[in-house]
């Protein structure tokens, strides 16, 4: 097993008389692939705005790479090497798809304020320099559209790819996505399936919220089941698609015929995932 990455302990988040998250733990490994899935108001992008320094839990604790983080500034722990995407689209529809991911390099662009305002040899050495692995990062998420129109013009699902690449173009260590599937179509989420594991493989570890089980068995290494704020279950897809407390949180206990297709398709996906990555 690789090396802990993040590791959150006893993890609580208390909006009034409301704990969205109760006593959650878990870890990530380097280039791990993890998703936290549950039914909706389960507690988990309460528990992503925690992490990357949103919220302040009401207790608990949150480690990364050995570093306490749990009072951090979202800034400063984006600076530590966590990068996110949110739920719904966060781009800046009137720049262009280049600048787009290029303001994700802000925190590590060399230049000052005299250098930006006289454009000096520096100011432009840093430019070119961040408009390549821009261009760099857009090939990585297969972006083919213009890139120096206005994101907004792109169609849905390439929008969500230049998100994820303005995502990578900070160089984190580890990346939450909430719902990256969303509102994609089926061609759409296969391409998404193949990018996670393109940046797994990169060594960096994909943390995701999503609700598509058919993505979530076939590409996650582990999985965490929240319910109600409380963990429930941390398993292999193997081991999630049949703990009854899984089940029993996504369809309740009387609906059997709902129980048992739901265990058909993760059990389609846990076995193509094996297929796919033999131990």
């Amino acid at each position: 097993m690789s090396e802990v990455l993040l590791d959150v302990t006893d993890m609580s988040v208390v909006f009034g008389g409301v704990r969205a998250v109760d006593g959650l733990s878990f870890t990530v490994h380097e280039g791990e692939v993890l998703s936290v899935i549950g039914p909706n108001g389960a507690g988990k992008t309460s528990a992503f705005n925690c992490i990357t320094g949103f919220y302040k839990p009401r207790t608990g604790r949150v480690l990364f790479r050995g570093k306490d983080i749990t009072a951090g500034r979202p800034a400063n722990i984006a600076a530590a090497g966590i990068a996110r995407t949110f739920q719904n689209l966060r781009l800046f529809g009137d720049l262009t798809v280049l600048d787009n991911v290029r303001a994700g390099m802000h925190v590590r662009i060399r230049q000052n304020a005299f250098d930006a305002m006289l454009h000096t040899p520096r100011y432009w050495r840093s430019e070119e320099a961040a408009t390549a692995e821009a261009h760099r990062w857009l090939d990585f998420v297969s972006v083919r559209s213009d890139r120096t129109s206005q994101v907004r013009n792109l169609p849905y699902g390439e929008q969500r790819r230049v998100e994820i690449a303005r995502a990578l173009a900070r160089e984190p260590k580890m990346l939450l996505l909430d719902e990256p599937a969303a509102g994609l179509n089926h061609n759409e989420k296969e391409q998404l399936l193949l990018l996670l594991r393109r940046i797994a493989d990169l060594g960096i570890a994909v943390v995701l919220i999503e609700h598509d089980m058919g993505l979530v068995m076939k590409v996650s290494e582990r999985i965490v089941v929240l319910s109600y704020g409380k963990e429930i279950a941390d398993g292999t897809p193997a081991e999630i698609r049949t703990n009854p407390a899984v089940i029993e949180a996504y369809l309740g206990a009387e609906d059997e015929e709902a129980r048992r297709e739901a265990a058909e398709i993760a059990a389609e996906g846990a076995a193509e995932f094996a297929k796919e990555n033999p131990r």
